[in-house]
């Protein structure tokens, strides 16, 4: 092969490494998700119990992410990336011995967290460096639809080796253990990117001046439809729709299903441009009065298309939000720009426990109904904000 021609191509294959790496990480996240039907069985939990366990990975997460942008961007993408990849296969080991005691359940989950809100936003500013000025689009697609898939992947894996294999709480950890180790031998062949380091900054959201307007204008409430509206497909409508009927296989299908449509809608989200965050606040607003009808009809059918379009609602913001970070941030606040980002959208993972919360205060129906309000008016301001700043 001429020496050009392999030129060209090592980019390409940095770029793919740098991919499959972060979905091998990716992967390990929702692992448990379905899984925590068994544990409501062998530790006794409550619904409250297991959307509590769910939505602390979210602290953990938001933790992380203060420090790990601004740390990036002055130690430099692969020495933050690597550990914290080697650490998520140990916490997938963690939870080994967590069937048995809930006090390891929570901790596996918050450092569930902490480490892939690292990993996330970092590898993705890694990607945006790594693709260069003209590929930004394209290493926000790649950022989103490996992450996605990975959420997509697990708990449909885990729920299907949980209920017909051996070792329901052991192999499905093991299983993502064995695929990181290729994730990790990827990720060694990637170049560092950050050249310049920035001097030590404070934790923080690290938002450079120009672009902190339209951040809290149009990036954060697109972030808070990413995870909001995919999680409460995947963990609560499961529980709510037919109490202790769902079994792990079916659980773990609904939820791959919504991640699943979470990334097919990340790749086509770029076709959309700047319609695709407000089309994904329309289509949560449809999946979560599907959503309501499987709640009042006790219709567990009406939880496949409601995962479908509350996942595609998710994947939209996801493509939305990354392609504005990559156009807003400057490169030496490049990580800590996309930290931001994932910051507001990390949140999302305490809706299903904030629903669940209120709902028992107030009644389920009265409670998911209301939450409609929210889809319909981000997409209401996101759709003028759009229009306004062209």
């Amino acid at each position: 092969m001429p020496a050009a021609s392999v030129q060209r191509d090592r980019p390409r294959r940095q770029l793919d490494a740098l991919t499959f790496g972060l979905f091998t990480v990716a992967l390990g996240t929702n692992v448990p998700t379905p899984l925590l039907l068994v544990y409501r069985r062998t530790l006794g939990l409550s619904d409250a119990d297991i959307t509590a366990v769910f939505g602390c990975y979210a602290l953990g997460l938001i933790a992380a992410l203060t420090v790990s942008g601004t740390a990036s961007d002055r130690f430099g993408r692969r020495a933050v990336v690597l550990p914290f990849a080697v650490l998520a296969g140990l916490v997938s080991l963690l939870f080994l011995p967590a069937a048995e005691h809930l006090p390891l359940l929570y901790l596996g989950r918050l450092l569930q967290g902490a480490v892939s809100g690292v990993v996330f936003s970092v590898a993705n500013a890694w990607l945006q460096e790594l693709a260069g000025p003209d590929g930004q689009r394209s290493a926000a697609t790649r950022g989103a639809v490996s992450t996605s898939l990975g959420f997509a992947i697990a708990p449909a894996m885990s729920g299907l080796l949980a209920q017909y294999g051996p070792a329901p709480t052991t192999l499905p950890y093991l299983v993502h253990v064995a695929v990181l180790l290729v994730g990790l031998a990827a990720l060694a062949g990637v170049p560092e990117t950050v050249q310049a380091r920035v001097p030590g900054q404070a934790p923080g959201l690290g938002l450079p001046p120009e672009a902190r307007r339209p951040f809290w204008a149009v990036l954060a409430p697109t972030a808070i439809g990413v995870f909001a509206f995919p999680t409460v497909a995947a963990t609560l409508l499961p529980l709510l729709v037919v109490p202790d009927g769902v079994g792990v296989a079916y659980a773990g299908l609904i939820a791959g299903l919504a991640l699943g449509a979470s990334a097919v809608a990340a790749r086509l989200g770029r076709r959309a441009d700047r319609g695709a965050a407000p089309l994904g606040m329309a289509l949560a607003a449809v999946g979560h009065a599907v959503g309501v009808g499987a709640i009042v009809a006790g219709w567990q059918a009406l939880l496949l298309p409601a995962a479908a379009l509350l996942g595609a609602a998710g994947g939209l913001c996801l493509t939305a939000g990354l392609t504005l970070t990559a156009r807003l941030a400057p490169p030496h606040t490049r990580g800590a720009m996309n930290s931001a980002f994932y910051a507001f959208a990390y949140a999302g993972f305490g809706t299903p426990l904030l629903l669940a919360a209120l709902g028992s205060a107030w009644g389920t129906v009265p409670v998911m109904t209301g939450f409609l309000v929210v889809p319909l008016a981000l997409g209401g301001w996101l759709t003028r904000e759009l229009r306004r700043r062209g």
